[in-house]
């Protein structure tokens, strides 16, 4: 997917609870807030915090989770391509473009691979730092899961421990919501009432062509060169469903839901269940998104997934692939500049931990992945030598609206979420709340 992509001249990598997807940076984008390339406070307490996902490549005095480490990560070399960030969207573009014979550098400004799904330790507990709702990683053979696709394609497995419910704590009390598609609506009739299961089913309806459509094209296949039409023709006529879908599969959920639920109970459940995914109402929250989640969680035998060890775990196969096939891994590689000539990309300027010595440049043949937030990354890009269309992204890039944090608690194996309602007032009681 992402190698395709890559042959722009900067794109862009996110990660999402279902998978990932990449943008053009020519073009504005949406997205929650990345983490950041700041060192923790806590790292000068690494008795007690520890990073529980295996460094790659540092100092051979420090130590690597690979026997081919560079003595200097800082060295300037040449590749095919540079890719900035290590989240899971960069660490998939990074190992699917080594998987097909590509040199690929992987420049992480953290001294831990894995972006906002990095996991620590303290005191000899475990912590993840991000996501921790999967469902479609587990088992063998393919998988509508594009994280899981990318695993299978790079030969590498995650293990996991699979659960069939959770608990919802609200305010008017508490209810177990089971993935199977039968026990889902007895819950929706026992919480909300008959009207809400009526208009629950007719959402049914409404979203089952779109999770055909959605399911039908995977999303490791999506490519924004002319070589889609070679991918489209894989498909068959049948690909035409996901064409006619498209428009709704990209808008809101909130447009389908408006055409069909106006029970009050099933409307704020439906809020929580976006919530719970992506961080977003059903306002904000992608349709296809919730196509995918709700037809692999309701389908008959179907589990969430915990990987064992955590989100570090998905972090240390995808490092483990890129390594494998020959990429490299740079941790403390803060890049301070995408390079550009004639308004492509064509390397980076990494900065050195020593002020007095100079930048390290990393020439990129084939193209710059940036895993970097929206507004990290127009920061990158110099004020000379970009397109008319590159500096208009860059200015609209500033406006994005940043999502505000949310906290998830995890006890005893069970999931506690907090009710949307309650959430969406405490982001609103202080501005602080939605900074990282």
């Amino acid at each position: 997917m992402c190698m395709h992509l890559a042959e722009s001249a900067v794109v862009r990598t996110q990660w999402q609870p279902h998978g990932m997807q990449c943008k053009a940076v020519s073009k504005p984008y949406r997205a929650r807030l990345s983490s950041t390339a700041v060192r923790s406070p806590c790292e000068r307490k690494k008795r007690f915090f520890k990073p529980s996902c295996a460094p790659a490549t540092q100092h051979k005095a420090a130590g690597s989770a690979s026997g081919d480490a560079q003595a200097s990560p800082l060295a300037s070399h040449e590749t095919d391509f540079v890719v900035i960030g290590s989240g899971i969207g960069g660490l998939c573009c990074a190992a699917l473009l080594a998987r097909y014979g590509y040199k690929v550098t992987v420049c992480e400004s953290h001294y831990v691979l894995g972006g906002a799904a990095h996991g620590f330790e303290v005191k000899g507990h475990h912590f993840d730092a991000g996501p921790s709702f999967f469902a479609g990683l587990s088992g063998e053979g393919n998988s509508s899961n594009p994280l899981k696709q990318v695993l299978n394609a790079i030969e590498e497995k995650v293990e996991c421990v699979t659960y069939d419910r959770w608990v919802n704590h609200t305010p008017d009390g508490s209810f177990p919501v089971v993935c199977n598609g039968d026990r889902y609506a007895e819950m929706v009739r026992t919480q909300g009432g008959e009207a809400a299961l009526q208009q629950w089913r007719a959402l049914e309806d409404k979203m089952r062509p779109l999770q055909q459509g959605a399911a039908l094209f995977p999303a490791a296949a999506l490519r924004s060169d002319p070589g889609v039409v070679l991918s489209m023709l894989r498909f068959g006529p049948k690909l035409a469903l996901t064409g006619l879908q498209a428009p709704t599969l990209t808008a809101p959920f909130a447009k389908v839901v408006d055409q069909v639920v106006t029970d009050p109970w099933l409307r704020k459940f439906l809020d929580l269940e976006c919530f719970v995914l992506s961080g977003m109402l059903a306002k904000d929250t992608i349709c296809a998104e919730m196509a995918f989640m709700l037809m692999e969680r309701n389908r008959p035998g179907s589990t969430i997934d915990y990987p064992l060890g955590g989100t570090s775990s998905i972090v240390d196969a995808l490092r483990r692939g890129i390594e494998k096939n020959g990429g490299k891994i740079m941790l403390r590689s803060h890049v301070e500049e995408i390079l550009v000539e004639g308004g492509q990309a064509v390397g980076v300027k990494v900065r050195a931990a020593n002020p007095k010595k100079p930048s390290a440049v990393i020439k990129a043949r084939k193209g710059v992945v940036t895993n970097a937030s929206v507004w990290d990354t127009q920061g990158l890009l110099p004020n000379q030598d970009i397109t008319p269309k590159q500096r208009e992204w860059s200015s609209e890039a500033k406006q994005t609206p940043q999502t505000g944090s949310f906290m998830h608690l995890h006890l005893g194996g069970i999931l506690f979420f907090f009710f949307f309602c309650a959430a969406k007032d405490f982001a609103r009681k202080d501005e602080q709340s939605r900074q990282y």
